[in-house]
């Protein structure tokens, strides 16, 4: 995980197809993280529930992007809170259809459902496995994607959800905005 390129991937791809500088990134170790940054970020589990918990709120998808090739589909997705439609997380996501039964591939493919949503309405197992933590400097698409008003340093993480034979479901990035929002 040593590049920036791999720490932003698969946002990356959505750059290069743009032909954007990729924004300013480093890794950090989880205890670098300040809170409340940190217990969202920090552990093995789904940022979709954890978020709902945390805003007390359901958690709604808006896809930025998408690209479906074969059995992959790649978004470039902003979650949002459902009562007020703020932004709670900017990210970027591959998804491997093959490991959903076809309803619950459906559902991925519509983009209407974040997929920790899919994942929980139709009990499916899997293991999420954070790879790296991030401090990013956002760039303008970060900024209004999350409606930014002023640059802010911004928290993350590169996880793997993994279904239980280890094989890779969904690779993410996950971007939280500042934390007074």
């Amino acid at each position: 995980m040593g590049s920036d390129r791999n720490l932003l991937y698969p946002l990356n791809t959505f750059y290069a197809r743009r032909g954007l500088p990729l924004p300013p990134v480093a890794e950090i170790s989880a205890a670098e993280i300040p809170q409340p940054y940190r217990q969202l970020l920090a552990g093995p589990h789904d940022m979709t529930p954890t978020l709902e918990a945390y805003h007390d709120d359901a958690i709604d998808l808006r896809v930025l992007e998408r690209r479906l090739h074969e059995d992959t589909l790649t978004r470039l997705v902003v979650l949002i809170r459902e009562s007020d439609q703020r932004p709670v997380e900017f990210g970027a996501i591959v998804i491997h259809l093959r490991h959903f039964p076809p309803h619950a591939r459906r559902d991925v493919e519509t983009g209407r459902f974040p997929l920790g949503s899919i994942l929980a309405r139709y009990h499916l197992q899997h293991h999420s496995c954070p790879q790296a933590f991030l401090r990013v400097h956002p760039d303008t698409l970060m900024q209004e994607a999350l409606q930014l008003s002023e640059p802010a340093i911004l928290y993350g993480r590169r996880n793997y959800l993994l279904t239980p034979q280890r094989e890779v479901l969904a690779d993410i990035l996950e971007v939280l905005p500042p934390a007074s929002m």
